[in-house]
């Protein structure tokens, strides 16, 4: 049965009237060190550190092989890793990535880098990551780099970086994945990754501008959460004046690959 406005207005007041007036006064959320007064403030120091040790500060670690593959080439096929692990807090972590191709009718690597990190968590889905990378194939260089790594809208993980190499020459990378559940185990994985040059870089036959583009998508089967193989497609362009350099050398801006591979973590 509805009850009258009045009847409940007047409740209300009653309630107020004969609420003590301290408890109409208590603050809505009572201060960090409120419980000092009963227990002591050097027993509840140590508490609120335990506390907020075990929700923030304690180190964890993870490390992901989003990609170890196998690309058909037509020929004898090339081997690709992308790796990359992490160690620290909610807001502070050492990172370490690592990717690279490996031909094997060459038997000889045609790409090969290890980056190393420090992050710091600017936002809930976003971390600022600054460190070096060091190449070893093709060019021997060493980076500064400063990237931002997370969750943007909708879902999608982004990793986006600026590197300024030992001769001063400024390159770019983004990357973004995308993950489709088919069902609870087999997911869908739309990739794209691309790769821009402020000026000419001569010695790694790149001109400025966008030099790269590669799109591909991957269809795993999660045995376990984590371990996952996989089948997919790639495809990749260079783009502007690096899609001209390429052809002038006799090669094929575009390629278009079969992939196989594992996705798992640890």
């Amino acid at each position: 049965m509805k009850r009258p406005l009045a009847f409940t207005t007047a409740l209300i007041s009653f309630g107020s009237a004969v609420m003590p007036a301290h408890a109409q006064e208590a603050p809505e959320n009572p201060p960090w060190n409120a419980a000092d007064d009963v227990y002591g403030p050097a027993v509840m120091a140590r508490a609120r550190d335990r506390v907020l040790e075990e929700n923030g500060e304690t180190p964890y670690g993870l490390l992901m092989t989003d990609r170890l593959e196998w690309q058909d080439t037509g020929e004898d096929g090339v081997g690709l890793w992308d790796v990359q692990g992490y160690y620290g807090g909610d807001i502070n972590k050492a990172w370490v990535k690592s990717e690279g191709e490996y031909d094997f009718g060459e038997n000889a690597f045609e790409e090969a880098e290890v980056q190393l990190l420090y992050s710091r968590a600017i936002t809930a889905y976003f971390d600022l990551q600054a460190g070096i990378r060091q190449d070893f194939e093709p060019s021997g260089e060493t980076y500064a780099v400063v990237g931002l790594q997370g969750l943007a809208p909708y879902w999608f993980e982004v990793d986006g970086a600026l590197f300024l190499s030992e001769n001063g020459d400024l390159t770019a990378r983004f990357e973004a994945e995308y993950e489709v559940l088919l069902t609870q185990r087999l997911i869908l994985q739309p990739r794209l990754e691309v790769e821009a040059a402020a000026q000419d870089v001569g010695y790694q036959d790149l001109g400025a501008g966008f030099t790269g583009i590669s799109v591909g998508t991957r269809l795993r089967y999660e045995i376990r959460r984590e371990f996952a193989p996989y089948v997919g497609v790639a495809w990749s362009s260079a783009l502007g004046e690096t899609s001209q350099i390429a052809q002038d050398s006799g090669g094929d801006p575009n390629d278009a690959r079969l992939v196989l591979g594992i996705r798992s973590w640890y």
